[in-house]
């Protein structure tokens, strides 16, 4: 997942392996996608299963961009916590198109306290 979060130009605390470790075994949906035995892809979110899910991580290999690995997972997370479920996420800049073109609207009405590093 490391390699993942480095190859795809995500933000993540990947020089601190015991972070992602907490991350991955507090996740409430841990998905991944693979091109044989190499991990290209991997959604990551947090939910309550009846009101709301925060897609936390989306992160995909840069080599794979661009061929609906990212639309795929973020597709089989929707199977995963149901329709009634809303989906939401913090969108890096570099991200913001790219998320209404699977189906996202954007919303301006979020606040957030930043944790320290």
């Amino acid at each position: 997942m490391i390699r993942v979060f480095r190859t795809s130009g995500i933000v993540r605390p990947i020089d601190q392996p015991e972070r992602i470790e907490l991350m991955i075994n507090h996740a409430d949906v841990l998905l991944s996608a693979w091109c044989g035995d190499k991990m290209i892809g991997v959604a990551r979110a947090l939910t309550d299963w009846s009101f709301c899910c925060y897609l936390s991580d989306l992160a995909i290999d840069q080599d794979y961009q661009k061929c609906g690995v990212g639309r795929k997972l973020i597709s089989k997370v929707q199977e995963e916590i149901g329709k009634e479920v809303t989906l939401i996420l913090l969108a890096a800049p570099s991200a913001m198109t790219y998320y209404p073109k699977v189906g996202f609207d954007k919303i301006n009405n979020g606040f957030m306290i930043k944790g320290k590093k």
